[in-house]
């Protein structure tokens, strides 16, 4: 069973994310309208909502992809509201992406080092050696460890399926040593079968790492968080626990279909 965030050694603490009346607005459109929210350290959140419901475009917001157009977005109390994308990577933020964006014609391995080096200060040193070094080789085995991908490693990424892929595609995003992950949609055109071992895989992050996922799979995201935010047009709807939003009317009424009358 995933821990609960009570049960945390860190619950209680001072937000690590704070999202302050953030929007973003396409002319009239509002894709993200007004969204408050906090995540503590080690905190697991799922954010649900129907397709439209700026659930991506908040992840955006978030990593610094799209601009907010309105509200602060701060990270341990510092407003991060204008840092650029690597940027706010420093600080430790890290994200995977509805699609994966995987260099099919390398291995695992090499996927891992480049991710591992694509924050280094040496990142441009052009006559470094390929293979992995020191604090690299450690960082990359320990990402293949924590997603059940160590007997892959020198496989090339095109020879693994697709649930590999996913699950190659989250060990990137840990090389960097995150304090938030933003997941979005991991379980993604996964099998039943890649869809269990998915979940294994974010219920065994490490228990300081703060977790927002956006998932599909309402009974899949029910189970791996401490807390649930339903969007709707742009909107925080309602927020609560997994067992609240599962007996929320409106929620069932808006994302899980109608209850079934006897």
């Amino acid at each position: 069973m995933p821990e609960t965030l009570a049960s945390r050694p860190h619950a209680g603490a001072d937000p690590l994310l704070q999202l302050q009346g953030v929007s973003i607005h396409f002319g009239a459109l509002k894709a993200v309208d007004a969204v408050t929210l906090q995540v503590a350290q080690g905190e697991r959140v799922a954010i649900l909502g129907p397709n439209g419901a700026g659930k991506t475009t908040l992840f955006n917001a978030i990593t610094g992809i799209t601009p907010a157009t309105g509200g602060k977005v701060l990270l341990d109390g510092k407003n991060i509201t204008r840092a650029a994308p690597n940027a706010r990577a420093r600080r430790g933020i890290a994200r995977t992406f509805q699609i994966t964006n995987l260099f099919s014609g390398l291995s695992v391995q090499d996927n891992l080092l480049l991710a591992t080096r694509g924050l280094s200060r040496s990142r441009f040193a052009f006559w470094r050696s390929s293979d992995a070094q020191g604090d690299e080789r450690s960082i990359v085995d320990s990402a293949l460890a924590r997603c059940q991908l160590e007997g892959k490693r020198q496989l090339l990424v095109r020879e693994i399926s697709y649930g590999e892929q996913r699950q190659l595609e989250l060990a990137m995003s840990l090389t960097s040593a995150p304090r938030l992950l933003l997941l979005d949609e991991p379980a993604a055109g996964l099998s039943p079968a890649e869809r269990v071992v998915m979940a294994g895989v974010i219920r065994g992050l490490p228990a300081t790492l703060a977790l927002i996922l956006i998932e599909h799979d309402i009974d899949l995201a029910l189970g791996l968080v401490d807390r649930v935010v339903c969007m709707y047009q742009g909107a925080v709807l309602v927020e609560g626990t997994p067992d609240q939003i599962r007996g929320n009317a409106q929620v069932q009424e808006i994302y899980l279909g109608r209850p079934r009358r006897a």
